[in-house]
Formats: C-alpha cells, sequence, structure tokens
C-alpha cells in the first residue's frame, strides 16, 4: 500500500508561472544530504500506538535512495525523535493534547525509539536526534550545524510523517537556505489526502517534488559546470548543451 500521488493541478498552475516544475536540474552528491526523518519502530511496527502503515513500504524506496546519494559522495542522515525531559520545555504540546503514549513510545530506551530494522543504515552514515517535529527549529537538533560542517546545500526529504515532522523539516530548510527536494513516495502519513496536501504545499513555495527515480536521476558526483570546464582544459570536445 503506498500513496496515490495527485497533484496534477499544482504542477498546472507552477508550469503556468514559471514554465517549469523544477527548479534545481541536478543535485551535486557531496553537497546533497538524503534526510530520513523518523523512521523509528514508533511508527512503524504493526500495532504500535503511533503506527503510520504507509511507512513500511516506503522502506525499499528510501534504501535505494541511501544508496544512490552514497555513490555519488552525498551524506545519509538518519533523523531520530525523541521526547525524553521535554515535558516542561513543550509543555503546550503536552498539556493540550496529552499525548503520553508519544512520549513513552519515543523514550530513547525504548523500542519505539529504535530506527526500523530493514532501514539500510551504515556505520558511516549521520545520526541526529531531534526533540520537535522540524529538526532545524531552534534548540531540535544539530542537524543544521552538521550539515553546514560538511558543505551540504541540497537536502532530499523522506520519511514520516509527510505533513508533520517530515514537511515542518522540508519547511525550515527552505527558509535556513537549503535546496530542498521532496520526495513523493518516499514520504509516509495516514492518508492519500494528507500527503498530498502537503505535497501541493511544497511545490509552489518550499522546494521541488520528485518521485524517487528522478531525485535518483538528477544526482552526479559533480556539478556540470566543473565537469564542461575540466573538459575544455583537457582538449576534449565539449558536449552542447
Amino acid at each position: 500500500m503506498v500513496h496515490k500521488t495527485e497533484i496534477s493541478h499544482i504542477e498546472a498552475f507552477i508550469l503556468g508561472q514559471r514554465g517549469s516544475l523544477y527548479r534545481y536540474p541536478e543535485l551535486v552528491g557531496p553537497r546533497t544530504a538524503l534526510v530520513v526523518v523518523d523512521l523509528q519502530n514508533g511508527f512503524m511496527l504493526p500495532g504500535m500506538p503511533l503506527e503510520v502503515p504507509y511507512t513500511r513500504e516506503i522502506v525499499p524506496t528510501v534504501n535505494r535512495l541511501a544508496a544512490a546519494t552514497r555513490a555519488v559522495g552525498g551524506t545519509v542522515v538518519w533523523v531520530q525523535m525523541t521526547l525524553d525531559g521535554e515535558r516542561e520545555r513543550w509543555s503546550v504540546f503536552f498539556d493540550a493534547d496529552q499525548l503520553s503514549v508519544t512520549e513513552s513510545s519515543l523514550r530513547r530506551d525504548s523500542e519505539g525509539y529504535q530506527l526500523y530494522e530493514e532501514l539500510d543504515a551504515k556505520p558511516s552514515d549521520l545520526y541526529v536526534e531531534k526533540t520537535r517535529y522540524s529538526a532545524f527549529i531552534q534548540g531540535s537538533s544539530e542537524l543544521d550545524e552538521q550539515l553546514r560542517k560538511r558543505g551540504i546545500d541540497t537536502l532530499i526529504i523522506t520519511g514520516v510523517a509527510t505533513n508533520g515532522c517530515c514537511e515542518a523539516t522540508a519547511r525550515d530548510a527552505m527558509m535556513l537556505n537549503y535546496k530542498v527536494i521532496f520526495v513523493s513516495d518516499a514520504n509516509a502519513t495516514l492518508s492519500d489526502e494528507a500527503h498530498n496536501a502537503t505535497l501541493a504545499t511544497i511545490l509552489p513555495l518550499y522546494g521541488d517534488v520528485y518521485d524517487a527515480e528522478e531525485a535518483i536521476s538528477r544526482l552526479v558526483r559533480t556539478p556540470k559546470e566543473s565537469r564542461v570546464e575540466a573538459q575544455a582544459l583537457s582538449g576534449e570536445p565539449v558536449a552542447a548543451p
């Protein structure tokens, strides 16, 4: 069961407005990070209080994206949500919703906190913990600092929930001057309607919306201008644009 993406009305609007669906024709590997948001047992295992069934279906796609990102020298980031010690600092969330089950399911010592075992996570990848929906909001995580140390300026956003932590992270990333790619078939939430509403919000305002194959096809190890310059210096014929 995967989400049925339907944002053709927004795509038509964007084409009419700017002539192209995509802002970013190529994703330069060493400057790109695949950001995998909250694919933890608490959201993924059958019967968990926070289960989002669609998440299990995106795992092979996320793994393909991870392999492709590593292959061009990019960074794969696994983001994990925890609420340990956050009850007082985020009292609006806890007092209004009283989601004690959320807190207990995402404690660091809980099964729910752990990454889903079928994810192709490598020791060389980056692991970041966050305490808010957005990984970029002040005080939530060290993600921004870690990415900037690595010279990252482009983010491919995947994970759960499309309209929750993934959307919040993508919005804030764009406003922190990252190029944002939101992958339609590597994000998941509870319904097609909620999923598509986020895609229709991201595309006009916050970033490009690709499916995974489109994202992978745009990943390159070096930017086009560098390849052309190297060819010119070497005397090799330069292909016409």
